[in-house]
Parts: structure tokens; C-alpha cells; sequence
């Protein structure tokens, strides 16, 4: 730790998602914070006189400035977009100053790298509160956003408040039955699932780094921080559920950005987008909303920036901008060019680290093409139809019928040879693949599963192909394989638990006729990785990526191919799962004697029929209604058997 930090202890903390906390050991401070949506509130309680001091400091680019005796107020910057501060201190100091790179100064103003600004308080016998409100316009709407949401408001009036949003969020869904543990893991990944996006708009103003201007916001909320490689495949799809209206101010929030910046964005920041993984998921994103009905937003100018991703923007893994030669080949030849395995780059706009990721690269962008495919056949746009459905199974180019794999094929049609399915590719396989190896990534055909399983033999050598994936040792060491494959957490056998490709792969055996294997899967990964405590999640939880794989599992169902409107269905965990809708109908899931050894569906009704097929529909649950399952401890291998 730092000269500025202190040591705590969990066993002496309070952390709820309203309210924290802790005991600063090391001064013997006791410090608890509240928030609202721009403001956080924190109480200090000194028992040294001698040590009754508050720092603020950065590492960054950052600007302070001390007025009167109990406000400060500044910025700090990051990727040239500033964040702004307004603090007010419920208590006068009765000293101040600042310092640079360690050396103290008695100006009550600094700005640069490393700089910072201090408070102290003289034989202080209360509790100290400061109040702090954020902006990304300027110091004045920072102290307007502090002021409307907590003047003349005590903290724990703000903290139950808070305590009344999120209890009101979290309570959309109620579950009966399971464990205390089970629950705690339950709502502790629906809190986590609603981290993302994040509404910045202030008093109906917003600035956009996408530009670098402040905009009239239209009455409309603008929303960044999205990680789409993570969060198309579940966050987004669980979230228009519990709230679709807010959804279509997300795509339309995408839709500015484009509008403000040219390109459709793909990791939307605050400061603009990052260029992080591969695809152009925001397809994804704005196909599954407006299939679901949810059509709130300038369709055809997303579909106007979806296009021109689809058809000029570079695909290169960790870029952005216009296309490149790789690309072009693409486009001509249907797949992306590998290079074998121990070659020099050829090509400069490559990342040293993040490789072409040939192979991924065509099946990631295959599934986006048919979600565009999709888009344009919506509105009438019969040509591109026929043209993103063509492309949408540029998956088969990569698919080596000798091997069974998807696999590096190079610009002159040959394939990479030698080739080794778990290990070839250097660091997370990215030569050829993204963070995991070609098993994950031999099941990434979300869009034509039925295809998926032609190419790997039929639906009895497809279920033995998952069977595989599941018990499939490492080749070498253990520490060795994590060496290579830090990011391929949370192994059963080459099933990666913690890393987005995976998701989907314990839902397939529904599609071949064995589902009884999926429910038997989903309690064996569920149950193995996730917990209560602080090791409780498999991997990076990127930003609700992870945790709403984890809701969607423990309801009993799960979305494989956001686009598609269908859910495939699992194992649920608890006896009864209550969804209130924002229609203000209830979507329930009645499993009958669900247990830990009951996991097994034996028959099922959907509001009173019989269900025979382990999948629902979109409409059938945001309509309402009650899926019913009898369960039991050994499989019904002929329920649902003929998707």
C-alpha cells in the first residue's frame, strides 16, 4: 500500500449496494459513504485529533482549488475528456494547502500531474461529511446536480433512499426456495447486472466525447459505458426484460454517437469508444431490441451506421476506422487471412499483442452479419438482405472438415499446418482466436445451429463434441495452459465458466435433442464456480457479463442467440421465480420439488399446456404467465427430445 493508504478489515465492513462501510485501521477512522445518481456522500469520524485530515489527490492531469473554508472544487482528466468535481464539507477546516509530487505549498490552487490539495480540522468532536457532486460539463452543473439531489437532505435520508432504488430494482425479480446461499449469489449478480449502461445526462444537457461537445439531450437520457463483447450475449437481453423503454434509450444513445462520431461504437466510453475486442455487436444490440418490440429509436439511422461498419469499418481485433487490405480480402474471399503459426506480421496496423485473431474474427462477424441480415429484411431492404445473409455464413470457410475444427485458414486457401486445437495460436490462441482456444470457439454459430451441427456430424456426434469440450484435458501442465490462457477461467475439461464464448455452450444439447444434459451441466457449473464469498465469480465479470448469465440460469433460461427472440431452457434453482414486467403482468417460473439432486425436468406446462419443447419465446414472457416444471433426480430422455 501507499503513504495515503490505510488497512481495513472485511470483518469489520458494511457494504451494501446503497451504502458502505469500514474501518481505516491504521488511523482509526471510521468511514461510511451513500450515494445518489450524481452525488456521493461521505462521513469521516476522527478519534485522533492530531490526524483529522481529508486528501485529494490524482495521478493524473487534474486541477483543485480550495474556496473559503469548506469548498473545493476541480477536474480531473482522462483520455482528454475531463471529469468535474464540486465538494462541499459540512464542517469549516481550519487548515489547507496543496502539493506537487510530495512538496507542500500553501497556494489554495494547483493544477497539473501528481497534484493535490488538503483539509485538516482542528480538535474536530463530530462527524465530518463531505458532499460531492460529479459532471462531465463543468464545476457550476456539478454543484447543481450536488445541490438538487441532496439539499437540505440528511445522510441517512439519501441513504434510504438509496436503499428504496435498489431495493425497488432488485425486487423485479423474486425467487422462493434455494439456499440462503443460493440467493445471496442471486441477487448479488442481479446487482451487478445493472452496473451498465450509465446515464450521464444532466438538468437535459450531455456531454459526448464522441465530438467533444455538450448537447440538449432532447429529453432523452444519453448512455456510455457498454463492453458489447460481453454484454450482447445476456445483459442486454435481461435487461429488455426488466426494462425494455430504457433499452431503447441505450440503442438510441448508440445512435448519437454514431451520429456525433461516424463510426457505430463498440465499447462506448464516456471519452468515446474504446476499440476493445472484435465484431460490430452493436448489430446484435439493435436487432434483438427491435425484434423484441422495441422499437423507440431511429431505426433507420442505426441501420445507416450499422451498414457502414458492416461495409468500411476496419475489422481488425483492438481498432477502429476505415478498412484495411485484410479487410478488403475479407469481404472478396469470405474469411480472414491467417499467417502461420511462427510468422513475422506482415501487415503494421496489426496489434503486437492482440494478433489477427483470424479465425474468431469470421465467426464473431458472420453472427453480426445475420443480425444485420435480419435488420434489413425488417425494413424492406430485400438487397442487403440477400447480401448480409450471403456473408452471415462465411463461418463455413473456416470450418475444416479433416479436423472438426474452425480453423486458421491463410490467403492462399491453405490451411495453417501444424495446427493443435487447444494450443496453437501463442497467448489466448490469438493468432487465431480470441482469449480461448478452438474448442470454446468451435460452437460460436449461434445464428444457424442446425448448421453447427451438419458440419460436426449430426446431432450424436454433436452432443458427443460438447460431451468432449466438458472433459477434454489440458495437453501440458496445468500452470503452463493458465500461462498461455490467462483468461480461460473457471475450466471444466476446455469449458471456459468465466469467459463470454462459453456462455451459450451448455444450452446446445437442447438443440440435439438431449436436454436433459444441458440441466445436467448447468447445476454442475453453477455450483462449481460461483459462490457467496469474495473468489465467488469465475473470471472477469465484465461488467454484468458474467453475473446475468448467472440470473438467466438460476430463472432456468437463457438466451443463446440474442436476435432470435428464444430462450433455451435450463436447470432453474429455485422453486418459484417471480418476474414483475413493466407492463405490469408477472412472468413465473413454478419448478415443483426443484432441489440440489432434483434437477432433472420430468414434464412442464406453459400457462396450463403442455410444453414439450425446452425453449420459450420473447412474446411469452413479456406477455406474463406461469412456465410450470415438475422436476426430478433422474433425466426425462424423452422430454423435450424433438426442438
Amino acid at each position: 500500500k501507499n503513504e495515503y493508504a490505510s488497512l481495513y478489515d472485511h470483518d469489520q465492513e458494511e457494504v451494501h449496494p446503497w451504502y458502505h462501510k469500514v474501518l481505516l485501521e491504521d488511523s482509526n477512522i471510521e468511514a461510511d459513504w451513500t450515494t445518489t445518481e450524481r452525488t456521493v456522500i461521505y462521513r469521516f469520524k476522527y478519534s485522533d485529533k492530531d490526524s483529522s485530515n481529508i486528501i485529494f489527490r490524482s495521478t493524473r492531469k487534474a486541477s483543485f482549488k480550495i474556496i473559503g473554508n469548506n469548498i473545493i472544487q476541480g477536474w480531473e482528466e482522462f483520455e482528454k475528456t475531463r471529469q468535474f468535481f464540486y465538494a462541499e464539507f459540512s464542517e469549516p477546516f481550519d487548515k489547507s494547502g496543496s502539493f506537487d509530487s510530495g512538496k507542500i505549498k500553501t497556494e489554495t490552487e494547483i493544477a497539473g500531474n501528481g497534484v493535490g490539495v488538503f483539509v485538516g480540522f482542528d480538535a474536530i468532536d463530530k462527524p465530518v461529511e463531505v458532499r460531492i457532486g460529479i459532471s462531465y460539463i463543468d464545476e457550476n452543473q456539478a454543484a447543481a446536480n450536488l445541490h438538487k439531489e441532496t439539499l437540505d437532505k440528511s445522510f441517512e435520508s439519501v441513504k434510504d433512499e438509496s436503499h428504496k432504488i435498489w431495493a425497488n430494482e432488485l425486487g423485479k425479480i423474486k425467487v422462493e426456495g434455494g439456499t440462503e446461499r443460493e440467493k445471496r449469489i442471486f441477487y448479488t449478480s442481479l446487482y451487478r447486472s445493472m452496473e451498465r449502461m450509465v446515464n450521464i445526462s444532466e438538468d437535459g444537457r450531455y456531454f459526448s466525447g464522441y465530438d467533444g461537445k455538450i448537447h440538449d439531450d432532447g429529453g432523452r437520457p444519453f448512455f456510455v459505458d457498454d463492453w458489447l463483447w460481453d454484454t450482447y450475449r445476456s445483459l442486454h437481453p435481461l435487461m429488455l426484460i426488466l426494462n425494455p423503454l430504457q433499452q431503447a434509450d441505450m440503442v438510441e444513445s448508440y445512435i448519437r454517437m454514431y451520429d456525433q462520431s461516424g463510426w457505430m461504437p463498440g465499447f462506448p466510453q464516456f471519452y468515446g469508444d474504446f476499440p476493445a475486442m472484435i465484431g460490430f455487436h452493436s448489430a446484435a444490440l439493435v436487432w434483438d431490441t427491435y425484434q423484441k418490440g422495441v422499437t423507440k429509436f431511429n431505426v433507420e439511422k442505426a441501420y445507416e451506421g450499422l451498414r457502414k461498419n458492416a461495409t468500411q469499418a476496419t475489422m481488425l481485433p483492438w481498432r477502429t476506422g476505415p478498412m484495411c487490405s485484410l479487410d478488403s480480402f475479407y469481404l472478396k474471399n469470405g474469411w480472414y487471412p491467417a499467417l502461420p503459426e511462427d510468422s513475422a506480421e506482415t501487415f503494421s496496423k496489426v496489434d503486437g499483442f492482440e494478433k489477427r485473431q483470424a479465425v474468431a474474427l469470421t465467426l464473431e462477424h458472420s453472427y453480426d452479419d445475420w443480425c444485420l441480415a435480419q435488420l434489413a429484411k425488417a425494413l424492406d431492404k430485400n438487397e442487403d438482405y440477400e447480401y448480409f445473409m450471403k456473408r452471415s455464413k462465411n463461418y463455413r470457410n473456416v470450418f475444416n472438415p479433416a479436423t472438426g475444427f474452425f480453423a486458421p485458414k491463410m490467403a492462399n486457401g491453405n490451411w495453417v499446418t501444424p495446427f493443435d486445437a487447444q494450443l496453437s495460436g501463442g497467448v489466448g490462441s490469438r493468432s487465431y482466436f480470441a482469449e480461448n482456444n478452438a474448442w470454446t470457439w468451435n460452437f460460436s454459430v449461434q445464428q444457424d445451429i442446425p448448421d453447427l451441427i451438419a458440419l460436426l456430424g449430426g446431432k450424436d456426434a454433436f452432443v458427443k463434441r460438447v460431451d468432449a469440450l466438458f472433459n477434454e484435458p489440458t495437453h501440458n501442465s496445468k500452470w503452463q495452459f493458465m500461462g498461455q490462457f490467462p483468461d480461460a477461467t473457471g475450466l471444466n475439461g476446455m469449458f471456459v465458466t468465466g469467459n463470454e464464448p462459453s456462455f451459450h455452450i451448455p444450452y446446445l444439447y437442447n438443440y440435439a435433442g438431449q436436454p436433459w444434459k444441458t440441466q445436467r451441466r448447468i447445476r454442475e457449473i453453477m455450483n462449481m464456480w460461483f459462490d457467496d464469498r469474495p473468489l465467488g465469480i469465475p473470471g472477469d465479470e465484465d461488467g454484468g457479463g458474467l453475473c446475468s448469465w448467472y440470473v438467466f440460469s438460476a430463472m432456468g433460461f437463457y438466451p443463446v442467440t440474442p436476435g432470435s427472440g428464444e430462450y433455451a431452457i435450463g436447470s432453474p434453482f429455485f422453486t418459484s421465480i417471480k418476474i414483475q414486467l413493466p407492463n405490469g403482468e408477472t412472468f413465473s417460473v413454478i419448478a415443483k420439488d426443484c432441489s440440489k439432486k432434483n434437477k432433472y425436468i420430468q414434464s412442464a406446462t406453459l400457462n396450463g399446456e403442455e410444453l414439450n419443447r425446452p425453449f420459450i419465446s420473447h412474446s411469452e414472457i413479456a406477455s406474463g404467465g406461469e412456465l410450470r416444471l415438475v422436476m426430478g433426480d433422474r433425466p426425462n430422455k424423452e422430454w423435450g427430445t424433438n426442438p
